[in-house]
């Protein structure tokens, strides 16, 4: 397991990506993509607009707070346990089956903010991540050669457990 240590949870309070105030701004970049949203309410956001996901993690909660919107999808079903603050390894393992075989929803028991990090890694070129910036908006991340490098930077903060 990778845990972010104390020190640097400033450096993940950026958004890793464009940032948008909806959904409804970033739909036309969506076109023609694989896409992966990360967290409950874009999920659901994300079907509210007519887009059904090709992956979606989510833990049930949006800020610590039970979700009232968590979205029903009809997919393969994956669960991984990912305390916060952490990457695990079934966490990762979960999201490397989900991008092999699409589609899927994987539910983490924990938390799923740091999913994004090794979404981008896993994920093939061009395909677009979404995620919740809270208070903000929505996180849109394509997949190219410098997030892959800047997610591998990234993780380079966390320490193994």
């Amino acid at each position: 397991m990778l845990r972010l240590p104390e020190a640097h949870r400033d450096l993940f309070k950026k958004p890793f990506g464009n940032l948008y105030g909806s959904i409804g701004e970033l739909l036309p970049r969506l076109e023609g993509r694989v896409v992966y949203a990360v967290g409950d309410v874009v999920t659901h956001n994300l079907l509210d607009a007519g887009i059904v996901p090709d992956i979606a993690i989510i833990d049930g909660y949006t800020m610590r707070i039970p979700c009232t919107r968590s979205p029903l999808l009809k997919a393969r079903r994956l669960t991984a346990k990912n305390p916060p603050g952490t990457i695990t390894d079934e966490l990762v393992d979960a999201i490397n089956e989900a991008v092999q075989n699409p589609p899927g929803v994987i539910f983490v028991d924990g938390e799923e903010d740091l999913a994004v990090i090794p979404l981008v890694l896993a994920a093939p070129p061009g395909a677009a991540i979404l995620y919740g910036q809270p208070q903000e908006g929505v996180v849109l991340r394509l997949v190219d050669a410098p997030a892959k490098q800047e997610a591998a930077s990234m993780l380079n903060v966390f320490v193994r457990e």
